[in-house]
């Protein structure tokens, strides 16, 4: 067979194709596999006319179709398969060669298949693509993570096949070594988590307290799109909230059940931030508030017990409400990004990658599903401070939280006292309240844990670990 196509990708469910028929659009000859052969048929049967694909029936196949060095994108499932496909692949390439990994695959595998893959001379760019099928299809944002030189071999592709950004730039960016671009797209889609449950407690909240319908809710969530909420979620929520359904007539979101999945990142996140030290409270509040909603047994079982009777607010109230419920929400959202770029900086530096934040908010600016027009501004805060502790500590950020905090206590309070759910609202305020806290009762923490087991603690006014001898007369300080 003649070494003709540029690409290739094998794995072509909804993701694998789009992303083929993305790279065939944009003029590269792809040879496409899977593992189905008649996945592959169709993909050709249905949009050959869109490019040059290449097909395909087996491994062996595909090496001989790529021109050197080689460029093959898996897009296949996380976990086991992957590795299958990697370990197959890694007897038929040649040094030289580069595996791209396109799937949500948990950034301590990417970590493990670069270090294998190196030894043999064969790159390896664990790519994160966020976007869903449309983005993999018009232009997702991509997260590579790998060698510079790994990078390069396909940087040009990638340029290519990204979204555009406001400022015509592509939204891609190299983000550091082995599993740096598969972290940072974890935390992305733990920031989506977080941004996504915000959304539905404000939904939620204005419904309760108001008793507007759905669709007047929508038009309130289309004139927050306008604003400093502008995002793909926000904007999202209005179709959804002003749909009805075709068979019944209700609204869309009355006819769904309460229950939301999750693929897994979402929880890996937070894993990851217990693992590291790091809080991500909202994001992890999202991720419980998901596996509360799956859990039928345990709601059934509480749903006989006592509450608040609601109230319903009159028409000058409810404006005013729903002008604190914006309030709230802008500063929530802020938390989230602010915990998820505090997890990538601490992860970055526990693992040398000199992940580049800024580059990172660049990148989440187009294409993906938190792309939000604030991101700018995030974008702008890192470049100008790189070691920023925390976008809280960004003046400008500082004042609109600020700002915000009366409605958003207003909020939670209103919320607590209907009873109301809001645990990504009020976890993200608690994590404001935590960190502009000068004196934390962390102190009673650590003399309870001195005092049950001997774990020493510190002193404010001299240097050492002490640990101090409980239930004698006569207490005993000494240096640990």
């Amino acid at each position: 067979m003649n070494s003709r196509a540029h690409v290739g990708v094998t794995g072509l469910a909804v993701m694998g194709r789009n992303l083929a028929r993305n790279l065939a659009r944009h003029g590269y000859a792809v040879a496409v596999h899977n593992r189905t052969a008649q996945r592959t048929r169709d993909l050709v049967a249905d949009y050959g006319d869109e490019g040059t694909f290449i097909p395909v029936e087996s491994a062996k196949d595909m090496v001989a179709a790529l021109s050197r060095p080689r460029r093959l994108i898996v897009m296949v499932q996380a976990g086991r398969a992957t590795d299958d496909v990697i370990a197959e692949y890694a007897t038929l390439l040649e040094p030289g060669d580069v595996i791209v990994d396109g799937g949500n695959a948990h950034f301590a595998d990417t970590r493990r298949r670069e270090a294998a893959l190196r030894r043999s001379g064969i790159h390896f760019l664990g790519t994160g693509i966020s976007g869903g099928e449309e983005g993999a299809l018009n232009g997702p944002s991509i997260m590579p993570g790998g060698s510079s030189h790994a990078y390069g071999l396909l940087a040009p592709v990638l340029n290519d096949i990204a979204a555009t950004t406001p400022d015509g730039t592509p939204a891609v960016a190299h983000l550091g070594p082995d599993g740096a671009g598969h972290f940072v797209k974890m935390v992305h889609n733990g920031i989506e988590y977080a941004d996504m449950q915000l959304i539905a407690e404000a939904y939620h909240m204005i419904r309760h307290s108001t008793g507007y319908q759905p669709r007047r809710i929508a038009e309130i969530f289309r004139e927050w799109n306008q604003g400093r909420l502008n995002s793909y979620l926000i904007e999202v929520t209005a179709e959804v909230l002003a749909h009805h359904d075709a068979d019944t007539g209700l609204p869309f979101v009355d006819i769904v059940a309460d229950a939301a999945e999750q693929k897994g990142t979402g929880r890996w996140t937070v894993q990851s931030a217990l693992d590291l030290g790091v809080p991500v409270s909202g994001i992890a509040e999202a991720v419980f508030a998901r596996s509360t909603s799956g859990h039928g047994a345990l709601r059934a079982a509480g749903s006989a017990l006592p509450g608040p009777v609601p109230t319903i607010l009159g028409e000058r109230d409810a404006a005013r409400f729903i002008g604190h419920v914006e309030q709230a929400l802008y500063a929530s959202k802020v938390i989230s990004y602010a915990q998820g770029m505090h997890q990538i900086q601490t992860a970055s530096r526990t693992y040398a990658w000199n992940v580049d934040l800024a580059a990172v908010a660049a990148v989440w600016r187009a294409g993906c599903i938190i792309r939000a027009s604030f991101l700018d501004r995030v974008r702008e805060s890192y470049a100008t401070r790189p070691d920023l502790p925390s976008l809280l500590a960004d003046p400008a950020f500082a004042r609109e939280i600020g700002a915000a905090q009366l409605p958003w206590r207003l909020v939670v309070a209103h919320a607590t006292r209907d009873g109301v759910p809001v645990p990504a609202f009020a976890a993200a305020l608690a994590h404001y309240d935590t960190l502009r806290t000068p004196r934390l009762p962390a102190a009673l923490t650590q003399a309870q844990r001195d005092y049950f087991g001997a774990h020493t603690y510190r002193r404010n006014d001299r240097p050492g670990s002490y640990h101090t001898r409980w239930g004698l007369d006569r207490s005993e300080q000494a240096t640990a």
